[in-house]
């Protein structure tokens, strides 16, 4: 039992680290489609490490099969989520940095 907590409790702070690191991400970044980046690809690492840990703390019971459903919902939903909102700013004119430093160079030619 005692191994499983420690493995559990590195599940969850590594977990707890990534999402706190794709928020930082969603800050620091320059434009839209890197921070969409940033915070789908840490969520999805988060969801894993935190639900993974959180399975290794119930007696492998009901609550585990609830945790699983929950995890294999947000690996469907999460990366589709990201790409409709990509998709969705690209429909809608939004260009990337290196698409807008193109144009600004343009302009000054």
């Amino acid at each position: 039992m005692f191994l499983i907590d420690i493995v559990s409790s590195i599940l969850l702070l590594a977990g707890v680290f990534f999402g706190l690191s794709g928020a930082v991400g969603l800050f620091k970044f320059p434009d839209f489609f890197t921070r969409v980046h940033a915070a789908s690809v840490t969520d999805s690492i988060s969801a894993i490490l935190i639900i993974g840990g959180l399975m290794l703390q119930t007696s492998f019971d009901l609550n585990t099969g609830k945790l699983l459903f929950i995890l294999i919902f947000l690996m469907i939903t999460s990366p589709t989520a990201s790409h409709a909102l990509a998709k969705a700013a690209r429909h809608g004119g939004l260009l990337t940095l290196a698409e807008t430093k193109g144009k600004q160079q343009e302009h000054k030619q």
